[in-house]
């Protein structure tokens, strides 16, 4: 399986703002902007993997830094920064530009995990990711630690999720 420059896996999509994704603060609902997250970053895995099939394992903490308004853009940017075996770790970045100044922020930063899975939707391995940027390069020397904190959260989530019940879901 040959290696793939980040690079290859990188996409850039960007959009406006619209009224109905506003909350209540005028400002782009999280929940909408995750879900325009997750659309990149699944791009960048199916480039990374070529497979027809990838899933979102996990979603570290997604770090909302300043809000987006109705007069902004929104440009994400994703590529693939580290991989495991059978995982591929995709950093997000969200920066918002204020359309009648120019002036852009970056307004939010996630990392996503994705497995991509075979016709039977088992793991598959996937390639190794080469860096190549300062900021492709900071990400990959630091993923490492974040594999490690992830399978350290997913053996205290299953140990929470033993001991919760599911009784009282539909009362």
């Amino acid at each position: 399986m040959e290696a793939k420059k980040s690079s290859e896996t990188r996409v850039i999509h960007t959009d406006q703002v619209l009224l109905n994704d506003l909350n209540n603060y005028d400002t782009l609902f999280g929940g909408v902007l995750m879900k325009k997250m997750d659309a990149c970053a699944t791009l960048s895995a199916r480039r990374h993997s070529r497979v027809k099939q990838c899933v979102t394992a996990s979603t570290d903490s997604v770090n909302f830094l300043h809000p987006i308004r109705q007069s902004d853009s929104v440009g994400i940017e994703s590529f693939v920064c580290y991989t495991g075996k059978r995982s591929m770790e995709i950093f997000c970045k969200v920066v918002a530009e204020e359309l009648d100044t120019g002036e852009r922020r970056i307004a939010a930063t996630a990392f996503f995990t994705f497995v991509p899975l075979d016709e039977n939707k088992r793991p598959l391995e996937v390639p190794e990711v080469i860096p190549e940027t300062e900021e492709e390069k900071y990400l990959y020397e630091t993923g490492k630690e974040r594999e490690r904190i992830r399978k350290l959260k997913r053996e205290q989530n299953k140990e929470l999720v033993s001991r919760l019940s599911s009784d009282k879901v539909w009362d």
